[in-house]
């Protein structure tokens, strides 16, 4: 094992490349649903209808919450190294079974169940990420990995096409669930153990056998409980805007008279802008603080969904709905770079792991909110007003957090040497 976990300069290089392929399976599951289910419900697949298929997608990111809040935890007590291991390979495995299930609440069970494997990729990539990053670049680092996400949306989707005509929407699931097959093997032999957790559990076997409870208190310690209140009603406020966007935007671009090729357009054009966006973020927060840019952006992001709600041109259209992206997406990652430098090793983990758990109500609110807006007959002008305003409320939310700490003992983890060899970003 110890061949395994090895710190040297090529074991630390795996570190961005296999944390970025872990998180391009969430991107995955962000599109997967979206693509299959109106061919289920079309072909009355177990007898499906619009209702429970929204049970099953509700319950699948219940089981990612789920899986953010307890396996962001466990990571601070057993290592980033193992449980980034047995979440990739739980998410892989119950996804492959959702191509053979037999009903619809078996389909939904194996949904929830990938969703606590899935739950638990994000918070721990970013957190093993974030401690092999030089600390300048850590806010890049963050943004890099997360362009997995929308790589994986976008991928799903041509798959998608590509896959469901000719092999049905049994292949989907199949073809999400493959990459385990050469992503663990490759995890398993090149990931290494972050090296500040190693140094910590060396340093304390007391603190290295911290129970559950004492690491969600350390979120709550040392001045840290107005941030982590904070940095949970960001993420709340900000993954209301990714999901909602992402689920609803064709449809009230539709409702307010675009046709439906220019509606797609747009929800490409906003996945585009949100790369795009992500990689600016890392380095604009990098070089100007990461508090001041996540403020910045949740900002930008509620002066462009503003935008939306007036009739433009074309270009101008475009440019506002990609400009959107840029900022919305982004500032969502921004506040996980945030948390992952305010918290010390002890509860970074853990800090990351309640953050995006407790997004996932907002995740799971934002669908809701677009839909009864859609309802109402209001989705357009009014549906980008309240997104707006959830723009901003985020803005004001993220302020209130304490600017991050440099943390001494982190000095002291991974020497200067080291230090030259670890990912930058």
């Amino acid at each position: 094992m110890s061949g395994v976990e090895t710190t040297s300069r090529a074991g630390a290089a795996w570190v961005l490349p296999l944390c970025w392929a872990a998180v391009l399976l969430d991107g995955f599951d962000l599109v997967v649903l979206g693509s299959v289910l109106p061919v289920m419900l079309e072909n009355d697949v177990w007898g499906l209808t619009p209702a429970s298929a929204s049970v099953v997608s509700t319950v699948g990111l219940i089981g990612m919450m789920v899986g953010a809040l307890t396996i962001g935890t466990v990571t601070d007590l057993i290592g980033r190294r193992k449980v980034l291991l047995v979440a990739v390979t739980t998410f892989s495995l119950f996804t492959l079974l959702c191509a053979v299930a037999p009903s619809v609440f078996v389909f939904g069970l194996l949904r929830f169940l990938a969703g606590l494997g899935l739950g638990g990729c994000l918070p721990t990539a970013i957190t093993l990420t974030t401690e092999y990053a030089r600390g300048s670049w850590r806010s890049s680092a963050t943004t890099t990995i997360m362009t997995g996400y929308h790589v994986g949306a976008v991928l799903t989707a041509l798959l998608g096409i590509a896959l469901i005509p000719n092999f049905g929407w049994h292949a989907m699931f199949v073809a999400g669930a493959l990459p385990a097959v050469v992503l663990v093997p490759l995890m398993w032999r090149y990931l290494p153990e972050s090296e500040v957790f190693r140094a910590k559990a060396e340093r304390s076997t007391e603190s290295h056998g911290a129970s559950a409870r004492q690491s969600i208190t350390l979120l709550f310690r040392d001045g840290m409980a107005r941030s982590t209140l904070a940095f949970w009603i960001t993420s709340f406020l900000g993954l209301i805007l990714v999901y909602g966007l992402n689920t609803w935007l064709p449809e009230i671009m539709r409702s307010a008279g675009y046709p439906l090729g220019t509606s797609l357009g747009l929800l490409l054009t906003l996945n585009a802008g949100a790369v795009v966006g992500l990689v600016v973020a890392g380095r604009v927060a990098d070089k100007a603080g990461v508090k001041g840019s996540t403020v910045a952006w949740f900002g930008a992001a509620a002066v462009m969904l503003a935008l939306l709600s007036v009739r433009l041109p074309a270009f101008g259209l475009y440019a506002a709905v990609f400009f959107a992206g840029f900022f919305v997406f982004s500032a969502q990652v921004l506040v996980y770079a945030f948390v992952g430098r305010s918290y010390p090793v002890d509860s970074r983990a853990t800090g990351l792991g309640w953050t995006t758990g407790v997004g996932r109500i907002g995740a799971i609110s934002g669908p809701l909110i677009g839909g009864a807006l859609l309802t109402a007959g209001i989705a357009y002008p009014w549906g980008f007003y309240a997104f707006a305003a959830i723009g901003a409320l985020g803005a004001l939310a993220v302020a209130i957090a304490a600017r991050p700490a440099s943390h001494a003992e982190e000095s002291g983890e991974v020497s200067s040497e080291r230090e030259e060899s670890v990912v930058t970003g």
